[in-house]
């Protein structure tokens, strides 16, 4: 919609802390409960809630156990943004 992607993923675990530049990150928990971590506290999701987090704002998401949820962002946003690494999920992926 409008070069912005939505994307199914799952997660368990600890993610890396990393930001976005350019964009704001939409996290809409689907099934299981999301912790993100920032730098200076944290937010807690349930299934059925969403989050924004801001261009720019350093975070990590973290899971106990398996979460279900949406990513709204731009086509082309790295999800690991300019860190990278082994977690850089591939981009334009069709289910």
């Amino acid at each position: 919609m409008n070069d912005y992607q939505f994307k199914l993923v799952k997660i368990q675990g600890d993610f890396i802390w990393h930001s976005h530049a350019d964009t704001d990150e939409t996290f809409i928990v689907l099934d299981g409960q999301l912790r993100i971590d920032f730098r200076d506290g944290a937010v807690h999701l349930s299934a059925g809630e969403l989050f924004i987090v801001p261009k720019g704002v350093e975070h990590k998401p973290y899971a106990e156990s398996e979460v279900q949820l949406m990513l709204i962002e731009p086509r082309g946003v790295l999800n690991t943004g300019a860190e990278g690494g082994e977690r850089t999920a591939q981009n334009d992926v069709w289910i």
